[in-house]
């Protein structure tokens, strides 16, 4: 077979196995198909209702006269301050980017708070200046939260949950299900800056150019993208599991295939160094302040455009394209020019990194 030419033969029908587990492993939180499995296995099947089973990021409802998206999400981080960010803004943000990707206005948080006893007050307080400060940044209010202590040694200084509320305008419906074949994959800038940051600072990693987490807020980019073009079909900010989770996410719940450009990813030479002295995979590190964004082709330019107009995405580029072929499976064509399948995480490579 020529190595150019890619056919869904060539790559087997037969995943690799899932496995059944009889504890949760790290795995089961990596973002890729451990956590799909759990997913799709324990908790779409016991609350069974059609919002939940569309997997997107956020839940898009009507409530009286208004249509509300909600999303919620666990903060676990370590260290809960890392070069770039720390977890209260990290928590922020991580909320209001899956409100934003979805096409909502983020309007309003709730957070809980989980404190390990011993945990200096000082970091207490510099998370919640900090998380105050995100909050200013998104354009989001806090109005309602709750505190726990667990016993010294029964936590890991701080957890923080979050629950983000936005409002979606009439008209508006995006979705990772609306691919279509034809369409242009965009990302928003460089992929891993935020994996690598709490990675280099866990192993000590030193680099000629210091890595920083990404984490930001993204409704305003969203908001350029929108107005340039109507086109957007769906949105993902690819946070755990990478780019290549966030795709293989689309490519399966549109039935369709993506086709990457590893020439064209935007990545880093200090993330990519770190990965590559990690033996990782920049497709599947996570960041926080980026998103990929799936367009029709007729409207790709000028969302582009508006992209790199945008302090977060002056460094957006066109990766890819979706394609009839091979439907649910996300392919990448190398520097050399073959072609492999880009799976779903199939373990934890970065276990607590948001």
């Amino acid at each position: 077979m020529d190595a150019r030419s890619v056919t869904v033969e060539a790559f087997g029908t037969c995943p690799t196995p899932f496995g059944r587990y009889e504890r949760i492993v790290l795995g089961h939180g990596s973002g890729g198909r451990l956590t799909a499995d759990l997913v799709g296995r324990l908790f779409v099947p016991a609350f069974d209702n059609a919002v939940l089973s569309a997997l997107e990021d956020q839940a898009t409802v009507r409530l009286g006269g208004a249509r509300l998206a909600i999303t919620t999400d666990a903060f676990v981080v370590r260290p809960i301050v890392f070069p770039g960010g720390d977890i209260g803004r990290l928590a922020v943000h991580g909320t209001v980017n899956d409100l934003a990707v979805g096409g909502a206005e983020p309007r309003l948080l709730a957070a809980a708070f989980i404190l390990e006893e011993g945990l200096a007050m000082a970091d207490l307080q510099r998370i919640v200046v900090s998380m105050r400060r995100a909050c200013d940044e998104a354009g989001v209010t806090l109005v309602t939260g709750d505190t726990k202590v667990v016993d010294r040694g029964k936590g890991d200084q701080i957890f923080i949950t979050t629950t983000g509320i936005g409002l979606v305008p009439e008209g508006r419906a995006l979705s990772i299900a609306a691919a279509r074949p034809g369409d242009r994959v965009l990302v928003s800038g460089p992929l891993g800056d935020h994996g690598m940051a709490i990675m280099s600072v866990r192993e000590g990693l030193e680099f000629e150019t210091a890595l920083e987490s990404d984490c930001a807020p993204l409704t305003d980019l969203v908001r350029a993208m929108l107005a340039a073009g109507p086109g957007i079909r769906g949105m993902r900010d690819p946070t755990r599991g990478g780019l290549a989770s966030a795709l293989n996410e689309l490519a399966a719940a549109s039935r369709v295939g993506v086709a990457l450009r590893e020439a064209a990813i935007p990545v880093r030479p200090a993330v990519r160094a770190a990965c590559e002295l990690l033996g990782l995979d920049p497709l599947y590190v996570a960041s926080e302040g980026r998103l990929v964004a799936v367009v029709a082709a007729d409207d790709a330019d000028a969302v582009l455009a508006a992209m790199r107009a945008h302090p977060l995405g002056r460094d957006a580029a066109l990766v890819g394209d979706v394609v009839a072929a091979h439907p649910g499976i996300v392919t990448l064509r190398s520097l050399v020019g073959g072609e492999r399948v880009v799976t779903m995480l199939a373990g934890e490579q970065l276990p607590r990194i948001c």
